[in-house]
């Protein structure tokens, strides 16, 4: 499978931006989409953002699509969150994924057991 190395988390205050990064590595990495989702305390697992490897589309959840911006640089095998206008609500441990054969709007409802998984970073907004 593909192994996912997430970095950039860290405690930051409202208002304040943080940019993670999500490594990735394996034979077929540009056949898969990426995205990104959360998990808050308490609080199930909820998508926020998705892109397509190759063909470029993005996806966003509601709450984030004005502030947050998913990208990619295919050579570097890398995707990227930038995080503007960070709320307490935003506050989670952030985890990437991975899914071949599916677009950016079907990864907002896949199941955890439907992708490859990052080991997650945390991200902390203080009011």
């Amino acid at each position: 499978q593909v192994q996912l190395v997430e970095s950039g988390g860290g405690l930051v205050q409202a208002g304040d931006s943080l940019r993670l990064s999500c490594a990735a590595s394996g034979r077929t990495v540009s056949s898969y989409t990426m995205g990104w989702f959360r998990q808050a305390p308490g609080k199930e697992r909820e998508f926020v953002a998705a892109c397509g490897w190759g063909g470029g589309s993005t996806y966003y959840a509601d709450s984030v699509k004005e502030r947050f911006t998913i990208s990619r640089d295919n050579v570097k095998k890398t995707v990227y969150l930038q995080m503007n206008s960070l709320k307490p609500e935003d506050t989670a441990v952030y985890y990437c994924a991975a899914a071949r054969w599916t677009t950016p709007q079907a990864m907002a409802v896949m199941t955890t057991a439907g992708g490859s998984w990052g080991q997650g970073t945390q991200v902390t907004v203080s009011s």
